[in-house]
């Protein structure tokens, strides 16, 4: 089920809408949920408004299930009540994403997957660190194409921790393309490489499964086909 037109959020497209949840295509820049900064102009309080059309006293509204970087652009899902919400992620170890990436650099190995346990500073700064400080993350990829300076990845995240694809591929010496935070900064670029491209779900109704795919956007093309 589609949105009408006339109601559909800026910075999003709504991919899929039923009574219990929303998928989104998320651009990226567009925060997923708010923060003490940031209370606007998030996928959450877009989607808020866009359930309550306009209805000032409507308690609907967005729950978040999972979420996505500022910088990352792709599929998220959303729930539309706190029950369903619950359902989503208590099922989650069902729910499989696939992630596309532009990193600098070339892989020895085309496919392989890195693991380490992963912290978080007080700097909100994620990286590796040993057993008892960290959780344990692992991330498979495979390489798609490369040039003669990026690499285009594949990426399965297996367990899903905060900035783990950026912080496994930098550690590993290949820093997604645009990352300021993790990557490279001798080079601005239009925005950073990482894409959420599929999801797969357990529908939390009817139990069907469900599968989502959004094309990544042009910049990694124009990126992938230089020479």
């Amino acid at each position: 089920m589609s949105a009408p037109h006339r109601h559909r959020p800026k910075g999003l497209e709504i991919i899929y809408e039923d009574r219990d949840l929303l998928v989104i295509n998320k651009d990226a820049g567009l925060l997923t949920m708010s923060t003490p900064r940031d209370e606007l102009q998030t996928a959450q309080h877009l989607l808020t408004d866009y359930m309550r059309k306009g209805a000032a006293r409507s308690r609907l509204r967005a729950y978040v299930v999972h979420r996505l970087d500022r910088d990352t652009s792709g599929l998220l899902i959303f729930a539309k009540t706190e029950a369903v919400q619950q359902k989503l992620k208590g099922d989650w170890p069902t729910t499989e994403k696939e992630y596309l990436a532009v990193v600098h650099g070339h892989f020895t190995e085309k496919s392989g997957k890195i693991s380490s346990y992963l912290a978080e500073n007080e700097a909100q700064f994620v990286y590796s660190t040993s057993q008892t400080k960290g959780r344990w993350s692992e991330t498979e990829y495979t390489v798609v194409r490369e040039n003669k300076e990026f690499s285009e990845l594949k990426i399965n995240l297996l367990t899903g921790r905060k900035n783990q694809i950026r912080v496994h591929m930098a550690e590993a010496g290949h820093p997604v393309v645009g990352d300021t935070k993790y990557g490279r900064k001798e080079k601005k670029f239009e925005r950073m490489t990482l894409h959420a491209r599929s999801i797969s779900f357990n529908h939390p109704h009817s139990g069907k499964r469900m599968f989502f795919e959004v094309p990544a956007p042009k910049f990694f093309n124009r990126l992938m086909n230089q020479p």
